[in-house]
């Protein structure tokens, strides 16, 4: 399915896009509080290039040795050369990785031999072992070392924000690689060893974390920082409980991941990551977490959660300090959204084969809205199938609207879905409201914390049991004659 070559690493990512135009070198001096915020943002605004800052001014006002590279997945192309393909092939992608995740039945020996793509992937899952990762080539002496960025002006402090942090439950070992869980946490850093890992508690690292909790064990942890672009995008993607983020980026990258043994915990690390801190949270060991600026665009609440130890980290020769900025959208985790929005379209279409399309609302904070588009054939359709997507992942139980329109309606349009509201919904007759619901607790608007209501809005046309009255018909003109006149007004020109 690739058609961009395997990238092993940040720097072959960051080579392909300075050779394609996509990558721009600042030389002014930028500091790190605040005003590097300002300047990603902006870039990301106009569909600018990948950033790579060479004189990122610290809090002490020296200049750090560390180049901050940001805005890597500004832009949906950018994203798509992330999982090995331009953006045209990104529902192809899709479909194979849908089918990766539920083959159907081989029929012959033709039907084998076509699945040998599928078979090649999953073997690329197999992580490689080596013993002298890059990722180990020197040793930096704190955190006070990084050139961690401060966003907003109302933020608590420096904040790690592409940290890919590996965790592994209670009485695994360290190699059993299919029960490591990436996730891409928070991390704020509060001393020169010390970072908050601020996982949710649906998350893989939060499920890890109570495993060695009741075994009243500290967790080994690694934070992997600048990570090549398909480990970067696993890490972000929903998926399915059981499948493992590491092995996974095998399939994305078209090769093997390289791991290596870490050097002060009992973890395999990314091995070639640009800079891989190492460490432990310790059983109770709490702190008071921001308030940090958020995808919302709003500042979060302060609220508890684990404290990391550092004990090591290690770095690339000359490493590159991997950042971004999240916020009211657009910023870039909403940018990776849109194009995760059409990767699992095909994964939606597998168990819920009516759906025609499907919009998360980049507007919307990416997940908090969706609009359905299906192909109705029975009362009580759009229902149900409001149900099954609430239902179906665990990021879709905080999605607190959905809109289910018809197939004559452009799902990406908001012309066209208010033009279905206006016209094929009755408030009295097709809301769907659900109380006391899974929610994401920086939704402010949700009476209590972690816990609000849904309301699904079937704006398809009625049929059946749905209405005792004869629906209206559609005005359309005659296509031959929308033609003509499209001929007509061309050769006015």
């Amino acid at each position: 399915m690739r058609d961009q070559p395997p990238f092993a690493d940040l720097r072959a990512f960051l080579a392909w896009a300075e050779g394609a135009g996509d990558l721009a070198r600042i030389p002014d001096r930028v500091a790190l509080k605040h005003e590097m915020t300002a300047v990603e943002l902006a870039a990301l605004r106009q569909g600018g290039p990948v950033l790579r800052f060479d004189q990122a001014v610290m809090d002490n006002g020296k200049t750090s040795p560390m180049p901050v590279v940001a805005n890597l997945f500004g832009t949906g192309a950018r994203v798509a050369a992330g999982l090995g393909v331009r953006p045209a092939g990104i529902p192809d992608l899709g479909e194979f990785l849908a089918a990766l995740r539920s083959p159907g039945q081989v029929r012959g020996l033709r039907d084998a031999l076509s699945r040998w793509p599928m078979l090649r992937a999953a073997l690329q899952t197999r992580p490689a072992i080596t013993r002298r990762p890059p990722a180990q080539e020197e040793r930096l002496p704190d955190l006070t070392a990084l050139p961690v960025q401060t966003p907003w002006p109302g933020d608590a402090g420096p904040l790690v924000t592409w940290p890919v942090v590996i965790t592994r439950p209670h009485g695994t070992a360290p190699g059993d690689l299919a029960d490591c869980n990436l996730g891409v946490y928070r991390a704020q850093v509060i001393g020169p060893d010390r970072l908050i890992l601020r996982w949710l508690a649906h998350r893989g690292g939060a499920a890890h974390h109570r495993s060695w909790m009741r075994a009243g064990e500290p967790m080994p942890v690694v934070v992997a920082l600048g990570c090549d672009p398909a480990l970067l995008l696993s890490a972000a993607l929903p998926l399915p409980e059981g499948v493992s983020e590491l092995t996974f980026s095998g399939v994305l990258r078209g090769a093997r991941a390289e791991v290596a043994p870490a050097t002060d915990v009992p973890m395999m690390i990314p091995a070639r990551a640009e800079i891989v801190i190492e460490g432990w949270v310790h059983p109770g060991e709490t702190a008071p977490e921001g308030p940090f600026g958020d995808h919302t665009g709003y500042y979060n609440a302060v609220e508890p959660f684990p404290v990391m130890r550092v004990s090591r980290i290690t770095c690339r020769r000359d490493p590159l300090y991997l950042s971004t900025v999240t916020g009211r959208p657009p910023d870039e985790p909403s940018v990776i959204g849109e194009v995760f929005n059409d990767l699992t379209l095909p994964v939606i279409r597998a168990q819920i084969p009516e759906v025609r399309d499907f919009w998360l609302p980049p507007a919307a904070c990416s997940y908090r809205m969706a609009v359905v588009k299906i192909s109705k054939r029975y009362a009580g359709q759009a229902r149900r199938v409001m149900m099954a997507l609430w239902g179906m992942l665990p990021q879709f139980s905080y999605t607190k609207m959905i809109v289910v329109v018809d197939e004559d309606i452009d799902a990406r349009n908001w012309d066209d879905v208010i033009w279905a509201l206006s016209t094929r919904f009755d408030p009295g007759r097709d809301t769907v409201i659900l109380r006391d619901t899974p929610m994401d607790y920086l939704d402010f608007a949700s009476p209590l914390e972690g816990l609000a209501g849904k309301i699904g809005l079937d704006a398809t046309t009625k049929t059946g049991a749905e209405t005792q009255r004869e629906w209206g018909r559609v005005m359309a003109l005659d296509p031959g004659h929308e033609a003509r006149a499209a001929a007509i007004l061309a050769g006015l020109k």
